[in-house]
């Protein structure tokens, strides 16, 4: 593995970087990540993939990770470079820990947003406590489950319908899967209101919202 990847900074240091991260985009899209310890392959995958989020927009967005690992959740500032948001990602170990994607609906209820996407494979929170967090929420999330467990599963269907949003499933170390999801759901956050209606998208997403 790139050592450059498992690479553990101080809070210090990435508050330091936070702070220097220029903020230049039109849409806004939250991209929460679980960072637990079992989280750590689809991290690494995931730093390397975001840029075509950006890609997929033209200069037109701005990301805030925001990422949940031992007994912290933090965000970034807003971020309209996908070099500086891998670079920000490098900085970061994922770490043993609970699942806070509560803390993460209570971010974005703060933020005015576009979109909120979520990657995860675990819930280990009340679902109820979950679900009425997302009823506060003003923009649609879309829930991307990696793996196969039924718990996160029933949850994230719920929260991506009660926001309506989307849901959908990819198979561990799927990078083009998610990759494909995160560059549609960017598009969306930036106008492109059809960007989730393409074929392939809609087979993915459609599959996963119709229970």
């Amino acid at each position: 593995m790139n050592k450059e990847i498992t690479t553990i900074a101080t809070n210090a240091e990435l508050e330091a970087f936070f702070a220097a991260a220029p903020s230049t985009g039109d849409g806004r899209l939250i991209f929460g990540l679980d960072a637990t310890a079992s989280r750590e392959a689809t991290w690494d995958m995931a730093a390397e993939i975001q840029a075509g989020m950006f890609k997929a927009t033209g200069a037109s967005l701005n990301i805030m990770l925001v990422y949940y690992r031992g007994d912290e959740c933090k965000a970034s500032p807003w971020i309209a470079s996908s070099r500086r948001l891998a670079d920000m990602m490098r900085k970061i170990k994922c770490l043993a820990g609970a699942t806070q994607i509560g803390r993460v609906l209570d971010k974005a209820r703060g933020e005015k947003i576009s979109a909120l996407v979520f990657v995860g494979d675990a819930v280990e929170e009340e679902p109820e406590e979950l679900y009425k967090k997302a009823r506060h929420l003003r923009a649609p999330v879309f829930m991307f489950q990696e793996g196969d467990d039924e718990l996160a599963e029933e949850v994230f269907r719920k929260i991506a319908k009660i926001t309506k949003g989307k849901y959908a499933k990819f198979e561990p170390g799927a990078a083009a899967t998610l990759a494909k999801l995160l560059k549609a759901v960017a598009a969306f956050a930036v106008g492109d209101t059809k960007a989730l209606d393409a074929p392939d998208i809609k087979l993915l997403t459609d599959r996963g919202t119709k229970k």
